[in-house]
C-alpha cells in the first residue's frame, strides 16, 4: 500500500491568521466573541469556547463591553457598523483575499456597474460581498445563469475564493463570449486553487482520497467534487473515527488531502492510523519509523509506504556460476581420492564423461538470459503474424508482441514497420503469460525514448506539438503527443466554454505543454495556451498590417455614450468617437449602429505603444444632401420625428441632418389654426414628399397628402362633407334669390300704392294746396340788368377798411 500525502494540506493563512488572533485576543480580553463560527469545524470552535472566545449569530447578540472578532469570511460594512454604533470593540480578521474582493465590489458598484458572484448565496463570504454592494449583486451557478442577464448590462464577475476553479472558468468563458461588456476578476484564493489542483493530480493516480474536513465546510466539500473527477473511491472525514478500514486494502494507493479549515492534529491522527494500518497488512517486516516519524510531525511532503516488491520467479535459481562451483566442490573429493586405483578410474570414465554431458547441458541452458517484468531487451525479429510479432530475445522461448503494445498509434500495421531479422528494442510485460509465453512491448520502449527526448528539451514549454485527441476522462480530454498519453483539462482546450468534450476525440489538436511530473510521467498540455499564442501571433501581424487611411470591415461589439467599439480582426478593436459616427449630430452611437453590425470603417488613427485604433464612419458615408433627392424622390412616403414648431409649420427630422418642412395648410386635411392642434414635437409622423430643392438644401412635406393616399376612407367623408355643403350653399343662394326677388316685388308694390294713394287724395284740393305741378311747369324769375363789376366791388370793400381804420385812431 502507498500513502500520498497532499504538500497543501492543514489551515489556510486566512484561517490560521484569524485562530491566531482569537487566541491572543482571549488572553488579552475578558470578553471575546466572533460573529459566525470562526472556522467550520466544531471541534476548533469547542476548543476556543473553553478559552472563552464564544460564537453568536447577530450582531445584537454581543454583550455589552465585548470584543467582537470578525471572522476571515468577512461581514457586510453595515454590519460592523451597528457593531461600532454600539460601542463595542470590533477586531477585524477578515482573509486579505476576501478583503480585496470588498474593495473590487465596492468601487465597481460606484461605478455603475452590475455586480455578479459565483459562490453560493447562503455562504458568509458572499452575504459580506454582496453587502459591499448594497445587497444588490446577483448569483451565478452556471453558464446558463450567464445567458439569462441582459447582454448590454456592465457586468463584474467575482467568485468566492474557495469556489471551484473550473466552473468559474466556465463562468467567465460565457461571461466573455456573451456579455458586452463584462470585468472579470480573478478573485479565487491562490492557496485553495493549488489545493485543488494538487487534489486533481493526486486523485487521478490513487486508488482511494481521503479528504479531511468538517461537513459543513465549503471548501472541504469542493475539494471532495474535485477528487471525485478523477477517483471514484472518495471519503470524507472529520475524524480519525470516520476512517472507512474495512474498505482498504493491501494493494491501494491512499490519496490524503484536507480543506483549508481540518486542524493539525486531526491530520496528523490520520497519518498515523494509516501508517499504522499498513504495517498490519504488510507481508514481511517493514520499516515504518521513519514515516510515522514524518506523520506525528504533520510534515506536508509525500509520504510513500510501499510493500517490499516480491522478487521474480526465475530469481529463485541459482546463477550458473554458483551452480558451477557447487557441482566442482562435490566432484573435487572423489576425483583426489588418494586410494583409488587405475582400474577403477577407467571403470568409472564412461559414467563421469555421461555425468559429464548432463552437468555441460544444465550449465548450458543455466547460461541463457535471464528476464524479469519491466526489462527492457533487444531482440530479433522470426516471425510477423496477424499484427503479431515473434521475437528472439535469447530466452528458452521466444517472445510475442500483441499488436495493440507494438505502436501507440492503433492505425500502425507491425508488417508496414519490421521485418524478419530486424532488430528492435522491447520491454517485458509477463516472463509467463499462464501459456509458457512471454509477452514483450514495443509501444513502452518508444514511449520512454519519447518521454527521455522530451524529458531532454529544456524548452519543452514553449513548443507546440501535434497531438491526437483519445477519450474523454473525468475533467477533460486524454491525448496522445507523439505516442506520450496528456491530460488536457476541460479549462484548456478552449479559450471559450465547451460543452462537449467528446468532439475532440479523433482529431488532431495543437498542444502546448504546460505542466510535466518527472517522477509520475505525466504531462498535462493545454490547446488553449496554443489559441491564446496564434491569436497574440495574428494580432501582432495585425497591428503591423494597419494603415492610415485604409478601410477595413469589422464588427460592432460594444457601444458607450462616447462612441462604438468596433472589432477589425485580430483581437483588435478600434473606437468610433460619436463625431465620427455621422455627418450630423447624433446623442449616442445606438441612434446610428447597432450591436453585432458590420460595417466598413476608415483607419484615422493607429498608436502602437498604447493600442489603440481611432476608426471613422462617417467618411465612408455619402453627405446627406447630395443624395436628398435620391433617398427621398417626390411623391414617396416618407416618416420622420418632429423637432421644431413654427406659426406657419412644422419640420420634420428625416435623419440627422436633413429636416423637412410641412406647411401649416399640410399638416392636417382639415383648416386648422395652430399646428399644435394635430401634432407636437416629438410625433413621429408620415408624409408625402412634395418638393426637393438639393441647392438649396429645403425639402417640402405634406402630412395631408399622406393622410389622403393611405386612408381613403378620409377622402370619401371629406368627398361627401364637400357635397353637403355644396347642396348648403345652393339651397342657400336659391332662399337669398328668392327672398330679393319678394323684396324687390314688394318695394315695387308699395311704391305703386304709394303713388296711386298720393294720385287719390280729395281733401288737399279743398284745403287749397297747391296741386302738383307737372314735372315741365317751372315759373322762372324776369332777367334783371347788373352793372357792378367785380372791380367796383373791391374797391368798396377796401374804402369800407379805411373808414373803419379811421375811426378808430
Amino acid at each position: 500500500m502507498r500513502i500520498v500525502v497532499s504538500k497543501n494540506i492543514g489551515f489556510c493563512f486566512g484561517v490560521r491568521r484569524a485562530l491566531d488572533m482569537a487566541e491572543r485576543l482571549a488572553g488579552a480580553r475578558a470578553r471575546v466573541c466572533t460573529l459566525g463560527a470562526l472556522i467550520h469545524n466544531r471541534e476548533v470552535i469547542a476548543r476556543l469556547a473553553e478559552k472563552g472566545v464564544v460564537t453568536i449569530e447577530r450582531p445584537e447578540d454581543a454583550p455589552e463591553g465585548a470584543c467582537v472578532l470578525i471572522r476571515s469570511h468577512g461581514v457586510p460594512p453595515d454590519v460592523a457598523d451597528r457593531l461600532r454604533a454600539r460601542g463595542l470593540e470590533v477586531v477585524d480578521a477578515t482573509c486579505p483575499f476576501v478583503s480585496r474582493i470588498h474593495a473590487i465590489v465596492r468601487e465597481q458598484h460606484e461605478n455603475g456597474r452590475t455586480i455578479a458572484i459565483y459562490g453560493e448565496p447562503g455562504h458568509p463570504e458572499c452575504a459580506g460581498v454582496n453587502g459591499c454592494c448594497e445587497y444588490k449583486a446577483v448569483f451565478l451557478r452556471n453558464p446558463e445563469d450567464v445567458r439569462a442577464l441582459d447582454p448590454g448590462l456592465p457586468l463584474c464577475l467575482v467568485a468566492q475564493t474557495t469556489a471551484s476553479a473550473a466552473g468559474y472558468e466556465g463562468i467567465c468563458s460565457a461571461a466573455a463570449s456573451y456579455m458586452h461588456d463584462a470585468l472579470v476578476m480573478d478573485t479565487l484564493c491562490s492557496a485553495t486553487k493549488e489545493r485543488q489542483s494538487e487534489a486533481l493530480r493526486m486523485s487521478a493516480s490513487c486508488t482511494k482520497m481521503l479528504v479531511i474536513g468538517d461537513k459543513c465546510s465549503s471548501n472541504t466539500a469542493q475539494l471532495s467534487q474535485v477528487c471525485k473527477k478523477g477517483c471514484d473511491n472518495v471519503y470524507s472525514l472529520a475524524k480519525v473515527d470516520e476512517l472507512p478500514l474495512e474498505k482498504i486494502h493491501a494493494d491501494d494507493i491512499i490519496g490524503i488531502v484536507s480543506g483549508a479549515s481540518a486542524p493539525d492534529a486531526i491530520i496528523r491522527e490520520v497519518i498515523t492510523r494509516m501508517s499504522e494500518l499498513d504495517k498490519t497488512m504488510a507481508e514481511g517486516p517493514v520499516e515504518n519509523e521513519e514515516v510515522k516519524a514524518e506523520a506525528s510531525a504533520a510534515t506536508v511532503e509525500e509520504l510513500v509506504v510501499t510493500e517490499p516488491e516480491a522478487k521474480p520467479a526465475v530469481e529463485s535459481e541459482a546463477c550458473c556460476a554458483c551452480a558451477c562451483e557447487c557441482e566442482a566442490d562435490e566432484q573435487a573429493p572423489a576425483a583426489v581420492e588418494p586410494e583409488a586405483d587405475a582400474a577403477s578410474e577407467t571403470e568409472e570414465a564412461p559414467a563421469a564423461k555421461a555425468e559429464s554431458a548432463e552437468s555441460f547441458a544444465e550449465a548450458f541452458e543455466k547460461t541463457m538470459v535471464r528476464i524479469k517484468n519491466g526489462q527492457v531487451l533487444t531482440g530479433s525479429v522470426v516471425q510477423v503474424n496477424d499484427g503479431e510479432v515473434c521475437v528472439n530475445i535469447g530466452y528458452k522461448s521466444d517472445g510475442f508482441i500483441p499488436r495493440n503494445e507494438f505502436s501507440s498509434d492503433p492505425d500502425v500495421k507491425p508488417e508496414d514497420i519490421v521485418k524478419i531479422g530486424d532488430k528492435i528494442d522491447v520491454e517485458v510485460i509477463k516472463v509467463n503469460d499462464g501459456e509458457g509465453n512471454v509477452l514483450l512491448s514495443r509501444k513502452n520502449v518508444e514511449s520512454k525514448k519519447i518521454w527521455d527526448s522530451l524529458m531532454q528539451d529544456d524548452q519543452i514549454t514553449d513548443k507546440v506539438f501535434e497531438g491526437m485527441g483519445k477519450e474523454v476522462v473525468k475533467g477533460g480530454l486524454i491525448a496522445t503527443i507523439d505516442g506520450i498519453r496528456a491530460f488536457v483539462p476541460a479549462s484548456q482546450l478552449s479559450t471559450k466554454y465547451v460543452e462537449n468534450i467528446g468532439d475532440f476525440v479523433g482529431k488532431p489538436i495543437h498542444l502546448k505543454v504546460i505542466e510535466v511530473d518527472k517522477a509520475r510521467k505525466r504531462i498535462v498540455a493545454s490547446h488553449k495556451a496554443v489559441m491564446l499564442a496564434e491569436a497574440e501571433e495574428a494580432r501582432r501581424q495585425k497591428w503591423a498590417e494597419l494603415e492610415i487611411g485604409s478601410r477595413v470591415t469589422g464588427v460592432v461589439r460594444r457601444l458607450t455614450d462616447f462612441g462604438a467599439f468596433v472589432d477589425i480582426g485580430g483581437g483588435i478593436d478600434g473606437l468610433v468617437h460619436v463625431t465620427d459616427v455621422a455627418w450630423g449630430r447624433v446623442k449616442h452611437p445606438k441612434d446610428v449602429l447597432s450591436v453585432n453590425q458590420e460595417v466598413e470603417v476608415i483607419i484615422r488613427d493607429v498608436d502602437i505603444e498604447k493600442q489603440r485604433v481611432s476608426l471613422g464612419y462617417k467618411q465612408l458615408q455619402p453627405k446627406p444632401w447630395t443624395m436628398a433627392d435620391q433617398k427621398y424622390p417626390v411623391g414617396t412616403i416618407v416618416e420622420g420625428k418632429v423637432v421644431r414648431i413654427v406659426p406657419f409649420g412644422a419640420f420634420i427630422a428625416l435623419e440627422p441632418t436633413i429636416d423637412g418642412l410641412i406647411h401649416i395648410s399640410q399638416v392636417g386635411v382639415k383648416r386648422i389654426a395652430k399646428v399644435e392642434d394635430e401634432i407636437n414635437v416629438g410625433d413621429i409622423v408620415r408624409c408625402k414628399v412634395l418638393d426637393v430643392n438639393v441647392e438649396a438644401k429645403r425639402i417640402s412635406l405634406s402630412r395631408r397628402e399622406a393622410l389622403l393616399d393611405e386612408h381613403p376612407e378620409i377622402v370619401e367623408e371629406l368627398a361627401a362633407e364637400r357635397a353637403e355643403r355644396d347642396r348648403a350653399n345652393a339651397e342657400r343662394a336659391e332662399q337669398r334669390a328668392a327672398a330679393e326677388a319678394s323684396r324687390q316685388q314688394q318695394q315695387q308694390e308699395r311704391r305703386t300704392a304709394e303713388r296711386a294713394d298720393r294720385n287719390d287724395r280729395p281733401e288737399r284740393r279743398e284745403r287749397g294746396d297747391r296741386p302738383r305741378r307737372e314735372e315741365n311747369d317751372y315759373d322762372l324769375p324776369p332777367v334783371q340788368s347788373v352793372s357792378t363789376s367785380m372791380a367796383d366791388i373791391f374797391a368798396a370793400a377796401i374804402g369800407s377798411s379805411e373808414a373803419t381804420g379811421d375811426k378808430e385812431e
